[in-house]
C-alpha cells in the first residue's frame, strides 16, 4: 500500500477525436453530461490524419453540454506554442464557463511531431520547454491587467506581450509524465497528473507517487492538493466471457473487478481520478456500462471504507 486518496473521485470517459467517429462523440458528450460524469477527455494528436483538430471539437461539444468538464488527455505542446496554447485555454475556459480544464504533455511521439514541422527534442529538453510554457501560462492568465509582459527561455519567448483574456478562475494545470524529472516538475509546478494503465502499472504508482510527493514537499507544497488521475484502456466483460487483452496494461474484467480494481487504486494507490478508455466491444455500450454499473459500486465500496483507512498516512 502507498496511501488513501484525500480528494474526492472524479470519473470521465474519452471521447476519440476521430472525423468518422463524430456522432458517437456527440452521444457521448450527451450521455456524459446527462449523467454528470466529471469529465470528457480528449487526446490530442495532430499529426493523426484520422483525428479532427481537439480544440475545434471541445468547442463543438461543450456548445451542447451544459455540465460536464472537458480535459486535454494530453494537448501537443511541440505542435502549439505556449503563447497560443494559453489563448486557447482561456478562451475554452469562458466559451465553456468554466467547464475546461488543461492537459499538456511534452510530446511523446517524435515522429508524428516532426512530421508536422515540430521540433525534435531530448526527452531532458522536452521537460524544460514544458516548464517554460507553464511559467508562460502564468505570466499570461496571472499578471497585472494592461501590463505587458516579457519572458525569455531557451525554446520560448514572450517580448513585451499584451495578456488576455484572463481565465475566469485558476485553471488548472494537468500533466502527463512518468518519468523522474518530469514528475519533480509535476510536483513543484502542476496541479494534476496523468498516466495511464497502459503505460504504468498498478505495481509502479508508488513509485511514481513518492517521487512526485518529495518534489511537492521540497516545494512547499500540501501533496493531497495535486489531482491523480489515471487513464483506464480496457474492456468491461459479462460473467462468462473471456477475452483476453493483446496487449500488456490493458484491462480485462467484470463490472465487479473493475469496480474493485479502481477501488484499489484510489484506497491503496493514492489515485483519485479516472477516465475509462475502451478498447472493445461497443464503445457506447462500454462507456453506459462504466457509467451505470462500475462507477456506483465504487462510490458505494469507498464509502464503506473504514476512515482509520483514508486517515492513514
Amino acid at each position: 500500500m502507498y496511501r488513501t486518496a484525500t480528494l474526492p473521485l472524479q470519473f470521465g470517459i474519452n471521447v476519440d477525436p476521430a472525423f468518422k467517429a463524430l456522432d458517437l462523440a456527440f452521444d457521448l458528450a450527451q450521455l456524459a453530461d446527462e449523467r454528470r460524469l466529471d469529465f470528457i477527455g480528449i487526446q490530442d494528436h495532430p499529426y493523426n490524419g484520422q483525428f479532427l483538430d481537439t480544440w475545434t471539437l471541445v468547442s463543438y461539444l461543450a456548445a451542447r453540454t451544459r455540465h460536464v468538464r472537458f480535459i486535454t488527455n494530453v494537448a501537443n505542446l511541440p505542435l502549439r506554442p505556449p503563447a497560443i496554447l494559453a489563448k486557447s485555454f482561456t478562451t475554452l475556459d469562458h466559451l465553456t464557463e468554466g467547464r475546461f480544464e488543461p492537459g499538456i504533455g511534452a510530446g511523446a511521439f517524435q515522429e508524428g511531431i516532426t512530421s508536422y514541422g515540430g521540433p525534435k527534442r531530448t526527452p531532458g529538453e522536452a521537460v524544460e520547454a514544458l516548464e517554460e510554457a507553464i511559467h508562460i501560462f502564468q505570466l499570461l492568465w496571472y499578471s497585472e491587467p494592461q501590463k505587458r509582459v516579457s519572458f525569455e527561455g531557451r525554446f520560448y519567448s514572450l517580448r513585451d506581450a499584451e495578456p488576455g483574456p484572463f481565465p475566469t478562475r485558476p485553471l488548472p494545470i494537468w500533466v502527463g509524465g512518468i518519468k523522474p524529472r518530469m514528475l519533480r516538475l509535476i510536483g513543484r509546478l502542476a496541479d494534476g497528473l496523468m498516466i495511464s494503465h497502459n503505460w504504468v502499472e498498478p505495481k509502479s504508482v508508488p513509485q511514481i507517487q513518492e517521487t512526485l510527493d518529495e518534489s511537492a514537499q521540497q516545494a512547499g507544497r500540501d501533496i493531497n492538493s495535486i489531482r491523480r488521475l489515471y487513464n483506464l484502456l480496457g474492456v468491461i466483460v459479462g460473467p462468462k466471457e473471456r477475452i483476453h487483452a493483446k496487449q500488456p496494461g490493458f484491462i480485462v474484467g467484470t463490472e465487479q473487478e473493475w469496480a474493485e480494481w479502481i477501488t484499489h487504486f484510489y484506497t491503496e494507490l493514492a489515485l483519485d481520478s479516472f477516465i475509462f478508455w475502451p478498447i472493445a466491444g461497443n464503445y457506447r455500450e462500454q462507456c453506459r456500462c462504466f457509467i451505470n454499473e462500475v462507477i456506483p459500486r465504487v462510490k458505494e465500496y469507498i464509502c464503506v471504507v473504514p476512515q482509520e483507512a483514508l486517515q492513514r498516512d
